[in-house]
């Protein structure tokens, strides 16, 4: 499976939730999650979709930690079995 195919996935189901699902773009940080998924109750988590792994890159784990530090929930994902865990733990 494609990660744009988990990453639609994703997407579906925060939908389905009453969620928001952006895309997070960040100019100039390449290594920034794919995802923000804003719920209820101002909780707010980062995904990093993987094909198949959930392994981050340095640059990406770097970025992590760093939402990490502040207090953010930052989730990798490298499955529909994982995005459907996700929303389990979210919901």
């Amino acid at each position: 499976m494609l990660e744009k195919d988990i990453e639609q996935y994703l997407v579906k189901r925060c939908k389905a939730l009453g969620w928001l699902c952006p895309k997070f773009t960040s100019p100039g940080r390449r290594s920034v999650p794919d995802r923000i998924v804003i719920m209820p109750d101002a909780r707010i988590a980062f995904v990093e979709l993987k094909r198949g792994t959930i392994k981050a890159s340095k640059a990406q784990a770097y970025e992590h930690d760093k939402l990490r530090k502040l207090g953010h929930l930052v989730f990798v994902i490298g499955s529909c079995q994982g995005v459907d865990r996700f929303i389990g733990e979210m919901s």
